[in-house]
C-alpha cells in the first residue's frame, strides 16, 4: 500500500518503520520544519514547536521497551548507544523484594531518555529506512477525497498540502498527537463528525531536567517512579546520559501552589519531600521550571453507531486518544497502537476502505482501549482525592478498585509477589484486573495492605507545603 502518515513525532515515525518493513511505501508529513540533530547535541540544538512536551519530562515502561526489542531491535540498539538507560526497578527496591532469578523479572526493564534524544534516534532510523520518505516543514491543509465504495462512506484518497500540492495515497495515517485536526480535516472532506469524548486532565506539570556531576543517578524514592504525598505528586524519571528529570504533579483546582513556576521554591519543595535532597543535587540543564497544564484526557473513534464515519483514514496513538503524562503510559500505548496497526493491514490490507476503518476500530477496542479506561478511572480518583484533602475530608470512594489499588500499592513494599504484579501494572504489562489476578496477589494484597490509610503521611504537611509554593 501507499501509506501518508501525518506528524513525525514517536508514534509516527515508529508506525513508519513498522509498515515499510512489511512492505509498504510510507510517506511522513511533518508540520515543524527543523531536522533532528545528532543524538548527542539533539538536547541543545533541536527544537520542536509543534510538541508542546517535547522538552518536558518523558517515561518510556517496560512495556515500550519490550516491544522495541522485539519489533525494532536495531532501533534499540541505537537507543543504547545514544545513552539510553536500561533501568530495572528491582534494582532499587530491598533485597528482601528482589528474589534475583525469577521468571519474567527481564520483562520489567525500562528503556528511559529525554523525549528529544529518543525521538532523535528514532527519527534517524525512519530517514534512513528503505520505503519510508520524511518531508518535514510541510504542514497538511486537509485530505483529498477518494473514490467511494459501495457504502456511501465518504473516503480519503490522500493528503493537500497548504502548499497545494496533492500527495495521494491508498490510506492515511493520523499520527499527528494531541493536537491532531482531525475534527476540521472531516468536516473539509464532508463527512459525520466523529465519535469523541474530552476533558481536561485536570492536572498541572512543574519539571526540571538535571546532569550528574559524577555520573550517578538517584535512587527513585519508592517502588514506582511516581510517589504521592498529600495535594501533590512525584514523579522522579532516570534518563540518559547520567541525565533525570524531576516533575511536581498538582491538581489544577490547587492554585495556590502556582509558585511552583519559580526555580527557588520549586527546588524548596523537592527538598522537603523524601529522597529529594538527591533528585536536585546535579547540575540543573534547564534555568526555570518548565510547566505544563489544559491537557486533555481524549478518546476518539472514526466509527459511530457502528457505521465508519470515513474510510481510508485510522487514527492512531495520541490522535485517537491521549491521557495524563504522569503515569508514563502514552508512549507505551501509543507503540502498542502502531504494532497493532501493522498487524492489521497484514491481514487487511486487501478490504474495502469502510471495512478496513470497522476492522481498526475493534482491534483498537481490544488492544489499547482498556490501558485508556484505566488510565483514566485512575486519574479521576486522584483528582477527588486530592480535592477531598484540600477540603479536609477522607475520600472513600464507593469503588473497590480504588481501594484495592492502593492496598496493593502498600503491600508492594512488604511482598515480592504483589511488588511485581504492581511493576506490571506500571509497566503497561497487564491492566489492574489481570496483574491482581495473579496467584496469591489479590489476597495478599489485602492482608498487608487493608491498613493503607494508617500509614503515616510522609512529606511536609499542607500548610507547610502552601508556606514553602508561596515564599
Amino acid at each position: 500500500m501507499k501509506i501518508v502518515v501525518a506528524g513525525a513525532g514517536l508514534v509516527g515515525l515508529s508506525s513508519a518503520l513498522l509498515l515499510a518493513r512489511d512492505g509498504h511505501q510510507v510517506t511522513v508529513v511533518e508540520r515543524d520544519g527543523a531536522a533532528p540533530t545528532d543524538p548527542a547535541t539533539a538536547w541543545e540544538e533541536w527544537e520542536r514547536r509543534g510538541v508542546n512536551q517535547f522538552r518536558l519530562p518523558h517515561l518510556f515502561a517496560s512495556r515500550y521497551r519490550a516491544l522495541m526489542q522485539a519489533e525494532l531491535p536495531d532501533v534499540m540498539a541505537d537507543l543504547i548507544d545514544a545513552g539510553a538507560l536500561e533501568w530495572h526497578p528491582l534494582g532499587h527496591v530491598p533485597a528482601s523484594l528482589r528474589e534475583p532469578g525469577r521468571p519474567g523479572d527481564e520483562d520489567l526493564v525500562a528503556v528511559t531518555g529525554r523525549r528529544v534524544v529518543v525521538e532523535s534516534v528514532v527519527a534517524r532510523a525512519a530517514e534512513e529506512a528503505r520505503g519510508v520518505e520524511i518531508r518535514r516543514g510541510e504542514p497538511i491543509g486537509g485530505l483529498v477525497a477518494g473514490p467511494a465504495d459501495a457504502s456511501g462512506i465518504p473516503a480519503v484518497g490522500g493528503v493537500r498540502l497548504e502548499s497545494g500540492e496533492e500527495l495521494p495515497a491508498d490510506l492515511v495515517v493520523d499520527a499527528a498527537g494531541r493536537r491532531s485536526p482531525l475534527p476540521s480535516w472531516l468536516e473539509g472532506l464532508r463527512a459525520a463528525p466523529l465519535a469523541e469524548e474530552s476533558d481536561d486532565s485536570g492536572f498541572v506539570y512543574y519539571g526540571r531536567h538535571f546532569r550528574s556531576t559524577d555520573g550517578v543517578v538517584p535512587d527513585v524514592p519508592g517502588v514506582l517512579p511516581v510517589q504521592e504525598y498529600g495535594t501533590i505528586s512525584l514523579l522522579t524519571l532516570p534518563a540518559d546520559n547520567g541525565t533525570w528529570s524531576v516533575v511536581v504533579v498538582t491538581s489544577s483546582e490547587d492554585t495556590v501552589l502556582r509558585g511552583l513556576r519559580d526555580a527557588d521554591r520549586w527546588m524548596t519543595v523537592v527538598r522537603s519531600l523524601p529522597g529529594g535532597d538527591a533528585w536536585v543535587a546535579g547540575d540543573p540543564i534547564d534555568d526555570r521550571v518548565m510547566s505544563m497544564t489544559k491537557l486533555e484526557d481524549r478518546i476518539r473513534s472514526v466509527v459511530v453507531d457502528g457505521r465508519p464515519v470515513v474510510a481510508g483514514l485510522l487514527p492512531v496513538g495520541d490522535s485517537w486518544a491521549c491521557t495524563n503524562p504522569s503515569v508514563g503510559r502514552g508512549a507505551s500505548i501509543g507503540l502498542m497502537h502502531a504494532v497493532a496497526l501493522r498487524d492489521l493491514l497484514a491481514g487487511h490490507a486487501d478490504d474495502a476502505p469502510s471495512d478496513l476503518a470497522s476492522a481498526w476500530d475493534e482491534a483498537t477496542r481490544a488492544s489499547v482501549t482498556p490501558w485508556y479506561e484505566a488510565t483514566v478511572a485512575g486519574d479521576r480518583h486522584r483528582l477527588a482525592e486530592i480535592t477531598a484533602l484540600l477540603a479536609g475530608e477522607v475520600y472513600a470512594p464507593e469503588d473497590p478498585g480504588f481501594e484495592i489499588g492502593k492496598a496493593l500499592i502498600c503491600a508492594a513494599g512488604q511482598d515480592p509477589d504483589c511488588l511485581r504484579a504492581l511493576l506490571r501494572l506500571a509497566g503497561v504489562q497487564q491492566i489492574p484486573g489481570d496483574a491482581l489476578a495473579a496467584e496469591g496477589v489479590f489476597d495478599k494484597a489485602i492482608a498487608l495492605g487493608a491498613g493503607w490509610r494508617d500509614a503515616p503521611p510522609l512529606g511536609p504537611t499542607r500548610d507547610e507545603l502552601v508556606a514553602m509554593a508561596t515564599g
